[in-house]
């Protein structure tokens, strides 16, 4: 395996070499057949490997091209599978280098949480467009750094929440716009699985582990988008089931969120309960999702009888979609840099709420 990762390393840090090309200057000169962007997955883990890799054959305007791991036993796999070219695997060791790469157009960061900021900036001098795994980081000043980076290298950046590519979720977040029931007045949000792993990044602090930044900002993300409006107070309070396992973060975070129009939002999301469901009451009317945040088969009710139940083959297709065609017509990112650091911000404040027990302002 030793051997095998210095060989794929070699052959990428002799194609950059050979190129020498600035990666603008590259890109521009270079033939597009297929017309679709090349992606580049950085991270091989369970979200790549079952869900993002699948969804990119299914998409119309992007394709996975290039990989980055720090496996090297995984690269025969992959090839294997999606005919990826060995000038397109990566190492993190010379990741820097895709640079000089034309088939990749995007490069993807899907690994934990307390990596996103350092590969995302990493991506972004390379002068490829960036993807990057939800939570955006884990602190406003890693999030605003990624955006910065992004700006100067003169590149896209988008945030992976899958959930705002859904009909479904939209359908309510238009809601939050046009107010046809009028003003919600609260908002109950659950978002939550069992999780039975026991040596893992989401029970690291250091990585960016604890609900609050994986389940929790779907409950977040959801009251947000109901509302249409940005949380101006929050009270929290974090807890654990399983203090053998959860050293060092919360497994379960409550968190209520006070908006400026007066609208009251009870959320929660754990690693020890199974839920996902939402439920607003307006001045006129009702809304109930469940599920609200789910991979497929979001759906629910106006209590006007309206049935939210919008088909949708592939979240992640579409969200990529989305996302690629963004940068192919340069525009305006659906969800991007900006939005998770929305979310950062808040989720800031809820640590500060859970750990003194008290109200905390959200600037």
């Amino acid at each position: 395996m030793d051997k095998n990762r210095r060989h794929f390393i070699q052959k990428t840090g002799i194609l950059a070499t050979a190129t020498g090309l600035a990666p603008q200057l590259f890109f521009a000169n270079t033939d597009r057949t297929s017309g679709k962007l090349g992606v580049a997955l950085v991270g091989l883990g369970y979200y790549s490997t079952e869900v993002l890799a699948p969804a990119l054959q299914l998409t119309k305007h992007c394709e996975l091209r290039g990989i980055v791991t720090g496996s090297p036993e995984k690269v025969p796999l992959w090839q294997k599978k999606y005919g990826i070219a060995d000038k397109n695997v990566y190492s993190y060791d010379n990741f820097n280098t895709i640079a000089n790469n034309p088939d990749i157009d995007v490069v993807y960061v899907v690994l934990p949480p307390g990596l996103h900021a350092e590969y995302a900036i990493k991506a972004a001098e390379t002068g490829k467009h960036v993807w990057c795994e939800k939570p955006m980081a884990r602190t406003v000043a890693e999030c605003e750094a990624m955006i910065q980076a992004c700006k100067e290298a003169k590149v896209k950046l988008a945030i992976g929440y899958r959930c705002q590519h859904d009909p479904n979720v939209q359908f309510f977040q238009k809601m939050g716009k046009t107010r046809p029931f009028g003003l919600p007045k609260m908002i109950s949000c659950t978002a939550g699985y069992v999780d039975l792993r026991t040596d893992h990044w989401k029970q690291n602090k250091k990585l960016g582990g604890g609900v609050m930044g994986d389940m929790g900002v779907y409950a977040l993300q959801s009251a947000r988008m109901v509302t249409g409006e940005e949380p101006i107070m929050v009270s929290a309070q974090a807890s654990t089931t399983r203090p053998e396992i959860y050293t060092e973060v919360e497994e379960t975070m409550s968190f209520q969120l006070t908006f400026p129009s007066g609208t009251i939002a009870s959320c929660q999301s754990s690693f020890g309960t199974r839920t996902n469901n939402l439920h607003v009451a307006y001045e006129k009317g009702w809304l109930k999702m469940d599920p609200h945040s789910a991979y497929s088969g979001n759906k629910g009710k106006l209590s006007d009888g309206t049935l939210i139940d919008f088909a949708l083959p592939n979240q992640q297709a579409a969200q990529m979609d989305n996302d690629a065609r963004s940068i192919i017509q340069d525009t305006s990112m659906l969800v991007p840099g900006e939005e998770g650091l929305r979310d950062i911000r808040v989720i800031e404040a809820i640590y500060r709420a859970a750990k003194n027990n008290c109200s905390v302002a959200i600037p």
